[in-house]
């Protein structure tokens, strides 16, 4: 699949501060890329150097093979948000994408159809007519993807486009996020893992500017279920769980949960031998009397990634 982004060694330094630390990074065309990371990772750093709002120290980046250094020609295919946009409040919306289509001197048909073609895709054509002052966070969020769409671009940046919002406002944002895949690629930065995992196919995580991890979700999230087995129990006594851990394939255990007799149980098998831990788990509680409510391979969740590699990494260093 064609890159619609690709960064080569890329870094950033300031006086005292690594930034960013040789990222190498390839964004598919038409994917929605959550680029992860906890604050103070280097989200915003590498996603200002793709905008053009500030130069890299070292490495190179392109958008759709046009490099940086190409100035205008690279800027006209992007969009741009950045954290906590602000906006003149008494400008209506319409004023306002009107104010920014201003900047885009390439634009040859009529802005107003722009500008009621990005209205309508974002979802705030009913309150174009209103003051930007009088806006939710959710609509000024929507506001402010709607003057990134301005463009057309083929590359949406998006820095922690739902992170300042309530959960009504976030899940207005990701919806619209969602319903622009396949018209751009969308790259955007979050340190809220969930929602990642609920709209990007792709996703990076980034630790102290140097780069953890880089897949497509389902298969970074397949990656960490192997060799793990949530398995639930009723009659279970305090001796359970060493049998457990005792059982052929059984690496360890870790008590999850417990109420009265019922407890919950985090398996992790020895590598590859999901199928027989199962079994032998199966016999065990059969053989002691006890009822298995659950035997099932575990769904990581991106949190068990981040956590895993972050808590991994700090362990080797």
């Amino acid at each position: 699949m064609p890159s619609a982004i690709t960064t080569t060694h890329l870094s950033k330094h300031y006086p005292g501060v690594v930034a960013l630390d040789g990222v190498t990074l390839e964004v598919p065309e038409g994917s929605i890329y959550g680029f992860l990371g906890a604050n103070g990772a280097g989200k915003t750093t590498l996603i200002k150097i793709l905008a053009g709002l500030i130069r890299p120290t070292g490495g190179s980046a392109d958008i759709v093979g046009i490099p940086l250094e190409e100035g205008s020609a690279h800027r006209r295919l992007i969009g741009y948000l950045g954290q906590e946009p602000r906006f003149y409040d008494w400008m209506t919306g319409r004023e306002t994408l009107r104010y920014v289509a201003a900047f885009y001197p390439w634009i040859t048909d009529p802005i107003e159809r722009r500008i009621d073609e990005a209205l309508t895709i974002t979802g705030i054509a009913d309150a174009a007519s209103r003051r930007t002052g009088t806006y939710s966070g959710g609509m000024r969020q929507r506001l402010g993807i709607a003057q990134a769409l301005i463009g057309r671009p083929n590359v949406l940046l998006l820095d922690e486009p739902a992170s300042a919002l309530d959960p009504v406002g976030r899940r207005d944002v990701l919806d619209l996020m969602q319903g622009l895949r396949g018209s751009a690629t969308i790259f955007y930065s979050t340190h809220i893992l969930d929602d990642v995992q609920r709209v990007s196919d792709h996703v990076a995580i980034l630790d102290e500017g140097r780069l953890v991890v880089a897949a497509p979700t389902h298969e970074l999230l397949a990656s960490f279920s192997r060799d793990r087995i949530r398995v639930v129990l009723r009659g279970v006594a305090d001796t359970t769980i060493g049998d457990l851990a005792g059982l052929p394939a059984v690496a360890s255990v870790e008590l999850v949960d417990r109420d009265q007799a019922t407890a919950t149980y985090l398996v992790t098998v020895r590598p590859g031998a999901t199928d027989a831990a199962q079994a032998s788990i199966a016999r065990w509680a059969a053989a002691s009397n006890l009822t298995l409510v659950s035997n099932a391979p575990e769904q990581a969740s991106l949190e068990d990634v981040f956590l895993g590699l972050i808590n991994a990494k700090e362990r080797a260093a």
